[in-house]
């Protein structure tokens, strides 16, 4: 039995919007544990996402069965965009909340871990550091910690988080919230849509 593009975008839906909550738990376990290294966090990220896949897994099994895969290119592509649809409408709504949560001291202790993490991959505190203008104050105090390294006057665009660059400009690295959460949903999506039988 062929679902419904209805039925298949509520079962979607479904899936999401349970993964939504741990995405966000997952972000404010981040905050709470600041202070790990850059490995415990990434475990962290990787557990999550194991989360996120095993949630998937279990509701992708009970249609398993009822979902024809292969020969319908049409039906594969309409299945494919409702994929797409809800897994942006569920980080849409992730990325409002990051957007408009408090500059509190929390936030404050995930900033200082994002700074460690990428002074960390470029070897170096001796760096220049870029964010949005409502993270310059948060990210300017954190800086006390990171010997050699200058706030930039120049702001970006990003929900949060930091750029750096050494101050030759030869190395950069990207650890903005909105880069985590990119570097994260192409693999959720992949993932789900290949338990539904759609090929991207």
């Amino acid at each position: 039995m062929i679902l419904t593009n209805s039925s298949l975008e509520k079962t979607i839906d479904k899936i999401l919007d349970q993964t939504e909550h741990d995405i966000l738990s997952n972000l404010d376990g981040a905050v709470s544990d600041s202070h790990k290294t850059l490995d415990n966090s990434v475990t962290k990220l990787e557990d999550e996402y194991d989360k996120i896949v095993a949630d998937g897994r279990k509701e992708a099994d009970k249609l398993e069965k009822q979902i024809v895969g292969g020969s319908d290119i049409e039906a594969r592509n309409k299945q494919l965009l409702a994929l797409e649809a809800a897994v942006d409408r569920v980080f849409t709504t992730a990325l409002e909340q990051i957007t408009n949560s408090d500059r509190n001291s929390d936030y404050a202790n995930l900033i200082n871990t994002l700074l460690q993490q990428a002074t960390s991959t470029l070897g170096t505190t001796e760096v220049r550091v870029f964010t949005n203008a409502k993270d310059k104050d948060v990210v300017q105090s954190s800086l006390s910690n990171f010997s050699g390294s200058e706030l930039s006057s120049e702001t970006i665009e990003c929900i949060g988080g930091v750029k750096i660059e050494s101050k030759d400009g030869a190395m950069k690295f990207d650890n903005t919230i909105d880069a985590k959460i990119d570097r994260l949903k192409p693999l959720i999506r992949k993932e789900i849509a290949s338990k539904f039988g759609v090929k991207e």
